[in-house]
């Protein structure tokens, strides 16, 4: 995997920047990034879980394929990465409502070589306009010698790219409105 550093730059060049961090401290940070897509909530679920390998982008996976992904809805399930023998576990699932949250608790990328954990929360609900509101909350922390509140402009904006990759596969899908005559 790339280093530290090549990540930081690489997401700071290649993504628009967020402002979704609600807190940060030199011990970890708090992000929460919302959209609303033109899906229903059991469709934005499925999508969410089923076709995870279809909206996560590939140069935040360890080998660079995000077909290799998969995420098992269960208590325990793993948020996995398989390319041949080499396994990762990126989260493990902690809680399952389908329909309206999942969560997964683990350290994402660097943060996890860093010795560092977090919680991924997803959660959904219909937003009264024939859609689904997608709110992405992580909250990240633990001992490090480096100061956190430095990453959490570079997490949000990593964490954005993945909720916008999941909002662009539901509007992809989305059919049009055909125009009545």
């Amino acid at each position: 995997m790339k280093s530290v550093i090549g990540l930081v730059l690489a997401g700071l060049l290649a993504l628009p920047v967020q402002a979704a961090v609600k807190d940060s401290s030199t011990a970890g940070f708090t992000i929460e990034n919302a959209q609303d897509v033109p899906a229903s909530v059991r469709d934005t679920w499925d999508a969410l879980v089923d076709d995870v390998g279809q909206w996560w982008p590939a140069d935040h996976t360890w080998w660079g394929d995000a077909s290799n992904l998969s995420i098992k809805a269960r208590a325990g399930g793993c948020f996995c990465e398989r390319n041949g023998a080499q396994q990762a576990r990126h989260m493990t699932v902690a809680f399952v409502d389908p329909g309206r949250t999942l969560r997964l608790v683990g350290g994402l990328g660097p943060l996890q070589g860093m010795g560092l954990d977090g919680v991924l929360e997803f959660r959904l609900a219909a937003n009264g306009k024939g859609g689904t509101r997608i709110t992405m909350w992580y909250r990240a922390g633990g001992y490090t010698p480096d100061d956190l509140s430095k990453f959490a402009p570079l997490v949000d904006q990593v964490m954005a790219a993945q909720l916008g990759g999941l909002a662009k596969l539901l509007r992809d899908r989305a059919k049009p409105i055909s125009e009545e005559p």
